[in-house]
């Protein structure tokens, strides 16, 4: 039989190191923070304090979905707070044809690290859900208290039921024992050091790919659908800030949504044009509007966000200009093509 559950909890005494442990360190987000964390001046609002230690974590260290080997690893470092991004991610037809890895995967590795953390006394635990988390009928915009008035969209139910139920553990944990557990829920996040992977990508680094191989074999720039959907994006840096704000100041429970406004809504096409100017591209651009474009629009409200920043003292949060984002994205993208294995 497995280990997982059948040890008995390590006693331990409250936690005395000044260590924030970031689990699933070199991904997107983790990667954004590190370079957050190593660039931003000591004691700054979105840098480390003073004699703060930042561990990144990454898979090759622990499977966090081994409880003992999340204890060890935990016991190793005794971290004060957890920012917890680590999960089991991919693309459409991965969720598709594995819900039940996806779903088993993710709750055992959300079970670990927070229990692990109630276990240790943590002071303070960030988690990272999804926007797939919320119902798919659902009256826009998205808001925090809608989670859990419906069941999700039925093509990635696995990962979406796993990423919910960090919700219902965090208000389990704060309930019963007072553990101050939350989360927060990014819109759709891109930024350098993304999934470039033509299989597996999501729209932005897809585009961006699918961009240099056009101009790379002299062929036409084919975007998927008629271009008009609307989304939300966040620079991946602009969220690692965002969470250090929500790390230090965030005082609730509850999930916050992380997000531009409404009304900085970005269009495929867009997106698209943003991409042939950062690629200086200049061959033909096609839209193959015999593939779906998916939903319109699924808008999610910043406006909880917006007013506890300037209830902070914080004030309004400068988010980057998207197309200088996107430039950063394409540059890292172009300087990393044939170095790098997520491309």
């Amino acid at each position: 039989m497995s280990s997982i559950g059948q040890l008995p909890p390590t006693p331990v005494s409250a936690t005395s190191s000044n260590v924030v442990l970031v689990t699933g360190g070199t991904g997107l987000v983790g990667s954004a923070m590190k370079n957050l964390i190593d660039t931003e001046p000591v004691g700054s609002s979105f840098g480390k304090k003073k004699d703060e230690e930042w561990v990144f974590l990454s898979s090759s260290e622990c499977d966090l979905r081994d409880i003992q080997q999340t204890r060890e690893i935990f016991g190793k470092y005794r971290p004060r707070m957890v920012i917890h991004l680590a999960a089991r991610v991919g693309g459409l037809f991965a969720n598709m044809s594995s819900q039940h890895t996806f779903l088993r995967d993710n709750l055992l590795m959300n079970d670990s690290v927070l229990q692990i953390s109630h276990e240790m006394k943590v002071e303070k635990v960030v988690s990272c859900l999804s926007t797939c988390v919320f119902p798919d009928k659902v009256e826009y915009p998205l808001t925090e208290e809608k989670i859990h008035l419906g069941p999700p969209h039925s093509s990635n139910f696995g990962y979406s039921h796993a990423k919910r139920l960090i919700d219902v553990q965090n208000h389990a944990y704060h309930d019963q024992f007072g553990d101050q557990f939350t989360s927060v829920i990014p819109t759709n996040v891109f930024g350098p050091g993304d999934n470039y992977n033509l299989e597996s990508a999501h729209v932005i680094p897809g585009l961006i790919h699918k961009c240099y191989l056009a101009k790379k074999n002299n062929t036409p720039f084919t975007v998927f659908g008629s271009g008009r959907p609307l989304r939300q994006f966040i620079f991946s840096r602009d969220l690692a800030k965002l969470f250090i704000w929500v790390l230090r100041e965030y005082k609730e429970i509850d999930p916050v949504i992380l997000s531009v406004a409404e009304d900085d809504e970005v269009s495929i096409k867009d997106v698209a044009d943003a991409i042939i100017e950062a690629m200086e591209f200049t061959g033909p651009v096609e839209y193959d509007t015999s593939k779906a474009d998916g939903q319109y629009r699924k808008p999610a409200s910043n406006a909880k966000l917006t007013r506890l920043m300037k209830e902070s003292g914080a004030g309004s949060f400068e988010f980057t200009p998207f197309k200088i984002a996107l430039k950063e994205s394409v540059d890292w993208f172009l300087n990393h093509y044939a170095t790098d294995a997520r491309i």
